[in-house]
């Protein structure tokens, strides 16, 4: 039932350069080690919920939706994007939503599933604004952008964050947060 935001970002916060580019993330040496765990996290999902921009970077990484489906194990995903987007043609797996993510909640509430939010910073921001956000987990790669993507642009204090876990993983560091919604 919980609801997780899992990313990789730089040690100063950016989930991409400003071109939406992950060239930085993939240029670390170790980093198919890291991409190897974002699979194991993958099993313990049940559904994924995504921006626009990430899901039209998983098209250009993977060429067809149905590649996409593939690659998550045909899990539920929701992309929330305000124009239409390239769907399977023969499958209802990935579904477009557009809104107010507290609009959707009963959605993604229904079944008790654990939902990974993928991404991207502002989608992660807008389910904790909701109040829905349960789990942070961010993967630390050992890299700083000029700018770029932030990983969570919102102001969340310390009295809303609890340290759960961390674990290095070859040059990655994981970190676990428990998020506490605003009263």
């Amino acid at each position: 039932m919980p609801i997780i935001y899992n990313a990789a970002t730089t040690l100063n916060g950016f989930l991409a350069d400003d071109h939406d580019s992950l060239q930085w993330l993939f240029d670390v040496p170790g980093s198919d080690d890291a991409a190897a765990e974002t699979g194991s996290f993958l099993d313990h999902v049940d559904a994924l919920v995504m921006g626009s921009t990430t899901y039209e970077w998983l098209l250009k990484e993977l060429g067809t939706p149905e590649e996409i489906v593939i690659q998550h194990g045909g899990r539920p995903i929701w992309v929330f994007s305000s124009r239409e987007l390239p769907l399977p043609e023969s499958s209802d797996t990935i579904r477009l939503l557009n809104g107010a993510v507290a609009d959707h909640l009963p959605l993604f509430r229904k079944n008790g599933d654990t939902i990974w939010v993928m991404g991207g910073g502002d989608l992660a921001g807008q389910f904790f604004d909701a109040g829905a956000l349960d789990k942070i987990i961010l993967t630390l790669a050992p890299v700083f952008l000029p700018s770029g993507r932030p990983t969570l642009p919102r102001r969340i204090d310390s009295s809303q964050l609890t340290f759960s876990g961390q674990r290095q993983v070859g040059k990655f560091v994981e970190v676990t947060l428990d998020v506490t919604p605003t009263p």
